[in-house]
């Protein structure tokens, strides 16, 4: 019987409780098409391969790919052994609609979250586990300490729920905190209602210096002085809603093109 090791560099915590792989699998909706992001030793996997979905995996340890062809027997054809973050993600399943599920690598789940929603055309749901501080930031509303960048760019397109807390002793090995697992559901709209680049734009820089008024987070955007007097401007990033960034770009975006 062969073993993975897990490896910090990759930030490799292996779940190791079967009822709570199973939950996983089952919160996620029925689909056609499914992604894993890091198997690891597979016990997803077992659980993703009995739903007879077309299943694709993403694992960039090689140790952990040998064990899943060896041990567990899983067609190398299915398996990318690659970096998840320099994927090519409408190659995966030729354009069409897949869904997304891991127990993902602590060291770039932020990063993940961000490539989904970059590829959010093609992904229409996410179930996965994360360190429940980063969970709670994805799933945060306004009005938090905890409320951020990765909360409103997430909360513009998909709606976010916090499933439930796993305990770190159902890891092996075990992090230092907690984890959670989140579901992901795109919105009917792809889009936003506002310049998207610019918004992003105005996401970062206001929570770059999240304890300063907007007026103040947003200097370096050259904004006339008649709109840095809207009331709006008197608020801390924390405390709009996704909405009201989308409102407060579309005020920066019709400034903008008033100056020029």
């Amino acid at each position: 019987m062969r073993f993975v090791t897990p490896k910090k560099s990759l930030g490799q915590h292996f779940l190791n409780d079967i009822s709570i792989a199973k939950k996983i699998v089952e919160s996620l909706s029925p689909c056609q098409n499914i992604l894993e992001i890091g198997p690891g030793t597979g016990i997803l996997t077992q659980f993703l391969l009995k739903k007879n979905n077309n299943l694709k995996l993403v694992e960039i340890d090689n140790e952990s790919v040998n064990f899943l062809i060896l041990e567990l027997k899983i067609n190398k054809s299915i398996i990318y052994n690659q970096d998840f973050l320099n994927l090519d993600l409408s190659k995966i399943f030729e354009n069409n609609n897949f869904s997304v599920i891991g127990n993902f690598p602590y060291n770039i789940s932020s990063q993940i979250v961000f490539k989904i929603i970059e590829n959010r055309k093609l992904i229409p749901e996410m179930c996965g586990m994360f360190q429940y501080e980063v969970a709670e930031r994805i799933c945060e509303n306004e009005g938090s300490k905890k409320y951020g960048i990765i909360s409103v760019i997430t909360q513009a397109f998909y709606e976010t729920k916090l499933l439930f807390e796993v305990p770190n002793n159902f890891f092996s090995p075990p992090p230092k905190v907690n984890s959670a697992v989140i579901l992901l559901k795109r919105k009917k709209n792809l889009k936003i209602d506002c310049d998207e680049k610019l918004f992003f734009k105005i996401v970062k820089l206001s929570f770059q210096q999240r304890r300063k008024t907007l007026r103040n987070s947003l200097k370096q955007i050259n904004l006339s002085d008649n709109l840095r007097e809207h009331i709006i401007f008197d608020k801390r990033p924390e405390q709009l809603s996704v909405d009201q960034f989308v409102d407060l770009t579309n005020l920066i975006n019709q400034d903008l093109k008033y100056q020029t």
